[in-house]
């Protein structure tokens, strides 16, 4: 389970990261009444932020309660988006995809979070 939680840790920092390299592929997701660039790099931030918190003990909690927060944060936009006649993953395929992937993702961070607990010294 080690392993497997430092490698969310880590997809959860080249997620942000992309962010800030390819933030087209994060914009639609903003709502338009919101400054989609500033939550955009402020998201990304946050990501690099937690994903780099969880390599360390003192943190390693804390940063599992966030990537759990964050990954149950975004469920409710891939469930919108599954139902937009043009989704803002790209297209109905890549939605019906990408929202079973969201549950796969929230089940991993609670994993994670389990053996942060375990670990925590």
């Amino acid at each position: 389970m080690r392993i497997l939680s430092f490698v969310l840790a880590s997809f959860i920092i080249l997620g942000g990261i992309t962010h800030f390299i390819q933030p087209s592929l994060f914009l639609p997701f903003i709502p338009e009444f919101l400054p989609g660039n500033l939550i955009n790099y402020l998201a990304g931030g946050a990501e690099i932020f937690i994903g780099f918190s969880f390599f360390f003990r003192p943190t390693r909690l804390l940063a599992s309660w966030a990537i759990l927060f964050l990954m149950l944060a975004f469920l409710p936009l891939h469930i919108i988006d599954v139902f937009l006649d043009n989704p803002a993953i790209g297209s109905k395929t890549l939605a019906y995809i990408r929202l079973p992937l969201q549950f796969v993702l929230i089940y991993w961070a609670w994993k994670t979070n389990r053996f942060s607990l375990s670990s925590k010294q």
